[in-house]
């Protein structure tokens, strides 16, 4: 009993549109202050206040204190998965039935999924790993690096050795809530992202989730993985036709 209560409880905070604004605003893991998550979600401060004390006290959200300003963030990567997870339960057919927003296409090609790669670019990513034999799929929605697969990263200078496995493991299998099929999470995924960063083939926003691609990052993505911008948006509109 106490597990369902705690699971309406949880559902309860997520289902209040206001909250659940700051809740996706948050999802690409920054901190943000009071202030900015009132404006997201279209409320007053007052009311935007009594909303972010329920979803600390509800184990949604962490904050910070830096002298008198305080900071909000998701209280770890296990909600964000969990809000994604949500969002893919949807049915399909809801989501193309309108024409997406500029914003909603931009994030739905390229973005980050709290701290790794998703949407269109991140699952062709994936999949591309896959078809190279860099990554294989594993019960449990775990990824096996291959041996080829340790090799590739550590051309691409991750020391796969180096990336300390959580209890979930190294790789993991994260449902896309737009595509409804995976891409990489776990803690290879989040070093892998901040590595394409890096490396300038790609640049977080800094005010949303959107990840861009740069031109050098199609180049090598091409070169590397044999990923391109024309057969990503291609694949994308095979799946969603």
């Amino acid at each position: 009993m106490s597990y369902l209560t705690n699971f309406s409880g949880t559902a309860f905070l997520i289902a209040d549109p206001a909250r659940a604004a700051m809740l996706t605003t948050l999802l690409d893991g920054r901190a943000l202050p009071a202030g900015e998550l009132a404006h997201a979600a279209g409320v007053t401060a007052q009311t935007a206040s009594t909303h972010l004390a329920k979803l600390l006290d509800g184990g949604l959200l962490a904050v910070e204190t830096e002298g008198r300003h305080r900071y909000f963030r998701l209280a770890g990567a296990h909600v964000a998965q969990a809000l994604e997870h949500l969002a893919a339960i949807s049915p399909a057919a809801a989501v193309r039935r309108t024409t997406p927003s500029p914003k909603a296409r931009e994030l739905g090609f390229c973005r980050c999924c709290y701290d790794h790669l998703a949407g269109q670019v991140g699952v062709a990513v994936t999949q591309a790993l896959q078809a190279h034999g860099y990554l294989l799929p594993l019960p449990d929605r775990q990824y096996e690096v291959t041996a080829a697969g340790v090799l590739w990263f550590g051309d691409m200078g991750l020391d796969i050795r180096g990336i300390r496995p959580t209890r979930r493991g190294l790789a993991r299998q994260c449902l896309d809530w737009t595509e409804r099929t995976h891409h990489l999470a776990g803690p290879l995924g989040v070093q892998f992202l901040r590595r394409l960063c890096d490396a300038g083939w790609m640049l977080r926003s800094r005010n949303s989730r959107a990840v861009l691609v740069t031109p050098n990052g199609w180049r090598e993505l091409n070169q590397r993985l044999g990923v391109n911008e024309a057969g990503v948006r291609s694949e994308a509109e095979h799946r969603s036709g």
